[in-house]
């Protein structure tokens, strides 16, 4: 089989509800879509969901990637040595991690397409289905308590809030969440790097009855040495999330003792290949996983699910990226009810209808 033609389109979704996290407000999210054709006739679907703070490019940044290299790579090649296609990718574009996971996705997708089977049952098959959280953004605190009764009314169990502004309105938030909504959902925090390690032990403390299930990215990466006092010594599982955009970023975590927990985002370490290799060192080092998303269409939603559901040590989800996106043309690719996704039995990543 060899790769006949590599399209790409650009996809704006503007946001039902914009959302506000500790350094920035989004109103919108841009997606770069690629489709893969072969002589065979299967055709391989990826996306990428450039973030310049979280992935280091813009959107026209993958065009441009796409144009000049990407495509001369992929083309008349055979589309079965993922291996030695992003490796190239690698050498010529370092630091595209979203650019990389298009690429990493697509050719997963025909891989699947290939053996008949959904990606997850080619990767392992671990599990059939997942419980993802939703989150919410940064707002006043009635908002914030508006929002979590419905989403809890729809059935999800799972909250996660984003704070990291303000300590004592985030501690508010936490303790009021409680009070008013009681102890029958699992409770989840994002500082967003937010915090200084000070401030991190003051909301640990100041919350240390409210049942906090995991303590995400309270400091910058910059001040990742300082997670060292808070990994391992709280209650409250501390778990990183823009510490970890590489392989070598996992070692580094995991032999320094620094968090007890990884988030790992497709976009932001350059696709699945790359998120078994970090998954592994997270095994090895005995820190749990979540594989969580940014802000992507459901087509990148459903490769976080597959691969989520491939790993037995990938016990946690966070792939709500994809709810609040206004005209995402990918539908019916996984299925959700009451806060627990399940993938499509079509082969790949689903069925794609545009």
């Amino acid at each position: 089989m060899k790769i006949t033609g590599v399209e790409y389109f650009r996809l704006e979704m503007p946001l039902a509800i914009p959302y506000t996290i500790a350094y920035e407000t989004v109103t919108k999210a841009t997606n770069i879509i690629l489709k893969i054709d072969t002589d065979k006739g299967i055709t391989g679907w990826g996306c990428a969901s450039p973030d310049k703070e979280v992935t280091g490019e813009t959107s026209e940044d993958v065009i441009e990637n796409t144009e000049k290299v990407i495509t001369g790579i992929l083309r008349g090649e055979s589309p079965f040595q993922l291996a030695k296609t992003m490796h190239l990718l690698k050498q010529q574009l370092p630091g595209a991690a979203s650019s990389l996971a298009m690429v990493d996705m697509a050719l997963h997708d025909l891989l699947a397409r290939k053996a008949k089977l959904p990606l997850y049952q080619v990767l392992g098959g671990f599990r059939h289905e997942v419980e993802t959280s939703i989150t919410i953004g940064i707002l006043p605190l009635a908002e914030t308590l508006d929002q979590a009764r419905y989403y809890l009314k729809k059935g999800f169990s799972i909250i996660k809030l984003k704070g990291g502004l303000n300590v004592n309105a985030d501690v508010e938030k936490i303790i009021k969440l409680r009070e008013r909504l009681g102890n029958e959902f699992l409770l989840r925090f994002d500082a967003n790097q937010g915090y200084s390690p000070e401030e991190s032990i003051e909301f640990l403390n100041q919350t240390k009855n409210s049942g906090i299930e995991i303590f995400e990215q309270p400091t910058s990466p910059k001040k990742e040495d300082k997670l060292e006092v808070l990994a391992g010594n709280s209650d409250v599982p501390v778990m990183a999330d823009e510490s970890l955009k590489t392989l070598k970023d996992a070692f580094r975590l995991a032999n320094n003792n620094l968090t007890d927990m990884v988030n790992i985002k497709l976009m932001k370490v350059g696709g699945i290949q790359e998120a078994q290799h970090i998954n592994s060192v997270a095994k090895a080092s005995g820190m749990d996983v979540m594989v969580g998303c940014i802000d992507e269409c459901a087509l990148g939603i459903s490769a976080g699910l597959h691969f989520t559901l491939s790993r037995p040590n990938i016990t946690y989800a966070d792939l709500d990226g994809h709810l609040d996106l206004l005209e995402d043309p990918f539908t019916d690719l996984f299925k959700m009810k009451n806060g627990i996704l399940y993938p499509s039995k079509y082969p790949g990543l689903g069925k794609i209808n545009i």
